[in-house]
């Protein structure tokens, strides 16, 4: 019988063929890595647009207020609409933030950490355009999601900033 002939340098076609796993691994991932950004891109020109005309109606609704002399900070009706409408804008802004922070690389993927912020600017802000006839349940709700949300946000914090975790340590 005749003995398969071996490449006098195996290991060579072996390193080879990882070398070409390789150019093939980072095709793929380049790809992948050029798709994410395009839709980082689109959804940060979305959320632009977004904050744009939030902004907008901000403004219209604020000099309309004031023309009308019925700004006053106290009528609860008035503080709901303008406040609400600067946490939404407050809310998108965060959110495109953190898109932006992916289109610069700076991470990969949208952090835990901005979606917990994320939402617990939206509870602060349904805390301020909450009825005041409001049942005691739901405020309990709100309120137990809230600090839920805030001590995960703290645990997040206290991970990734180890000089804070060792202050709050102390």
């Amino acid at each position: 019988m005749e003995k398969t002939r071996r490449p006098i340098n195996e290991k060579a076609d072996t390193s080879r063929g990882v070398i070409d796993a390789l150019r093939l691994e980072r095709r793929v991932l380049g790809f992948y890595a050029r798709f994410e950004a395009a839709v980082a891109h689109i959804l940060s020109v979305v959320i632009s647009v977004i904050i744009a005309i939030s902004l907008w109606q901000l403004i219209r609704a604020v000099v309309a207020l004031l023309v009308l002399k019925a700004l006053n900070p106290m009528d609860h009706a008035v503080f709901q609409t303008v406040f609400g409408m600067v946490m939404t804008l407050l809310i998108a802004m965060e959110f495109k933030h953190s898109i932006i922070r992916v289109m610069l690389r700076r991470d990969h993927i949208v952090q835990a950490k901005t979606v917990v912020l994320i939402a617990l600017l939206a509870i602060a802000r349904k805390f301020i355009v909450l009825d005041p006839s409001t049942d005691p349940a739901r405020i309990g709700a709100l309120a137990a999601a809230l600090l839920a949300l805030g001590g995960v946000y703290w645990l997040m914090r206290q991970r990734d900033d180890p000089i804070d975790a060792e202050r709050f340590a102390e």
